[in-house]
């Protein structure tokens, strides 16, 4: 049994709650800030004077594996003290885009951030100097230089794309001018207004409506969406524009051939695996997009949906709702199923002021856990609306902060998790939490429940593998010159039209809806991860349904092993290949078992 829950004083438990920064910093006038600022400085003065000391000590083992240690070990500290300030800013900015001075802030304090750290740029460039078998004899030869093979494997795998030291300096100097692109781009979508009726909806409570059990609401949701876009789409698409030249240009320097091969190279995967899964998700696209939205049209007794029945509830009644309280215990519950300490790390989120939930003005949309440094916890961000997808997103971003305690035993730079299991734990623990949900609900609601779950499983892997090609087509136009937002809007409809198939109507207006997709500007290709991270989790909780005890401990230590493994070592221990393309078909067809239970029930 989980322990009971208690709320800290003055706090309603059945309420969203919203976070307490204090543990980072108390305000933007916070003296620490500067404290912590100068203690950085210092660690990257201390570390930038060993440079030159790895190649002058190359011939002696012994030597260069205690420099490497040293120099790792300060730049780790120097990540640790410029990690916290720049989540203060990003946390404190994420909840109040309209407030002008939190934005300039953040900002600043990313100018100041990369000011100090840049002069570090010469650490990965003079390792990168070294041969492998000099490397190997300094890991050998001194046993602290080893704990950071991992990381090295990382550094080392960059060495065909790295440029001079100044051009790396000018790239690093430059951040924090770019990301003023994505800026604009969470501000514009943070001002944005969505008229329906006589409401005027945020962003996230117009996207939540899409879930509405009555039509016209949810209509009139998607077309004041429609319009509120329209409106904006010109910055939006500059912003776009400008973000993917930029990385044209830097991928060009590097050498990069394809535009999503740097954040292959990030995730530690080939290219042609994930062009083979990408593939393997498209040409089930019939079996199970298709399928499922012509078997939903037919539930709803329409010979086709709009666009705003995608995820439209079956039942015309109000779908069970849940209060911050029910949604907690829920998943709990979820977690608990895997053992206890996987309940005890995600209740502290809970007890402690770690969750922002609390939707409102100013606050930008979606969600997401974010990591800090190995010695300070996690928080989470959502916006929390009631519905049965927000207690699904709770348990996936509580997931990822589960995994980010797990992983931080390892310390800052080998809890950094590639992409490629970055997404496993949220992804089981929705799917938990999913599970219990379904078995809790009353018959009268399975139905809608099982589509539900369909339907998430559809915009986790089919989605996101369709916003993946639309990026891709994007990128590859763009290096010819600036793609036009109406380019963009056709290369959307031609690609959600492709996933979702001929029982799904793409209704006028429809084209604009790329445009609040913060992933392609903030994380070029980032998208493709969810996917990935769906069909592993696939495969895992196929492994745990035949052996539940024997799982626990393993999938433990796959988490808490963070970066030091690549997805295919991570993966041994449970016997499964993901290099096989059959690997990759069992969460398709895991999916489309979910269809067949559903056309059985139609």
């Amino acid at each position: 049994m989980n322990a009971p829950f208690k709320a800290p004083p003055h706090v309603d438990p059945a309420e969203p709650p919203v976070w307490d920064l204090s543990d980072l910093y108390g305000s933007r006038e916070d003296a620490r800030i500067a404290t912590d600022l100068e203690a950085a400085r210092a660690a990257v003065a201390e570390l930038n004077g060993l440079q030159g000391r790895f190649l002058a000590e190359r011939a002696d083992p012994a030597m260069l594996g205690a420099t490497l240690d040293r120099a790792i070990r300060l730049y780790e500290q120097a990540s640790e003290g410029l990690g916290a300030l720049g989540a203060f800013g990003f946390l404190a900015a994420s909840t109040a885009r309209d407030d002008a001075g939190a934005q300039g802030f953040e900002a600043d304090l990313r100018e100041k951030i990369t000011a100090i750290a840049t002069p570090t740029v010469w650490l990965t460039l003079e390792i990168n100097q070294l041969d492998e078998a000099e490397i190997e004899a300094a890991l050998a030869a001194h046993a602290g230089a080893a704990t950071w093979r991992p990381w090295l494997r990382r550094v080392r795998a960059m060495k065909p794309h790295e440029l001079s030291g100044e051009l790396e300096t000018f790239i690093a100097e430059r951040m924090p001018i770019a990301a003023q692109w994505p800026r604009l781009f969470d501000e514009t979508l943070a001002a944005l207004r969505v008229e329906t009726g006589k409401e005027s909806l945020t962003l996230s409570e117009a996207l939540n409506r899409l879930s509405d059990p009555k039509e016209a609401r949810r209509r009139g949701a998607a077309e004041g969406l429609n319009a509120a876009l329209a409106a904006r789409t010109s910055t939006l698409a500059l912003a776009l524009n400008t973000v993917a030249a930029e990385k044209a240009m830097e991928d060009r320097w590097r050498g990069f051939k394809r535009p999503a091969d740097s954040r292959h190279l990030a995730n530690e995967v080939d290219g042609e695996a994930v062009d083979a899964m990408a593939d393997a998700v498209t040409a089930a696209y019939p079996k199970l997009s298709h399928r499922y939205y012509a078997l939903k049209a037919k539930a709803l007794g329409k010979a086709t949906l709009d666009q705003w029945d995608r995820n439209a509830p079956l039942e015309t009644s109000a779908p069970r709702g849940f209060d911050w309280a029910q949604g907690r215990e829920l998943v709990l519950e979820s977690f608990g199923d895997l053992g206890g300490e996987f309940a005890e790390r995600a209740g502290r989120f809970f007890r402690q002021p770690w969750i922002h939930g609390r939707a409102g003005p100013g606050k930008q949309s979606g969600a997401y856990a974010h990591p800090v440094t190995a010695d300070r916890h996690p928080y989470v961000f959502l916006n929390w609306m009631g519905e049965r997808r927000d207690v699904l997103t709770l348990a996936h971003e509580l997931g990822h902060g589960v995994h980010q305690t797990l992983a931080a035993e390892r310390g800052t730079l080998l809890a950094d998790t590639p992409l490629t299991l970055a997404e496993t734990a949220s992804i089981f623990a929705e799917g938990l939490t999913f599970d219990r949900l379904l078995a809790t609900a009353p018959k009268a609601e399975q139905r809608d429940l099982l589509a539900g779950r369909i339907e998430d499983g559809l915009n986790t892997v089919v989605r996101q593998i369709a916003f993946h090609r639309f990026e891709t087509r994007f990128h590859d136009e763009r290096a010819k010159g600036e793609v036009s937002a109406d380019r963009l809007g056709a290369l959307f409809l031609d690609e959600m039209g492709a996933s979702l198939g001929p029982a799904v109507t793409l209704n006028p207006g429809y084209e604009a809806w790329w445009s609040y997709v913060s992933h392609f500007v903030h994380s070029p290709f980032y998208v493709y991860a969810y996917a990935f991270g769906d069909l592993l989790v696939a495969a895992l909780m196929e492994t745990r349904r035949a052996d539940p005890d024997g799982f626990a401990p393993l999938y433990r230590d796959l988490l808490a092993a963070g970066g030091t493994r690549t997805y295919v070592e991570a993966l041994a221990p449970f016997g499964l290949n993901p290099r096989d393309p059959a690997f990759w078909t069992i969460g398709t067809r895991r999916l489309e078992r979910l269809v067949d239970q559903f056309e059985a029930i139609v």
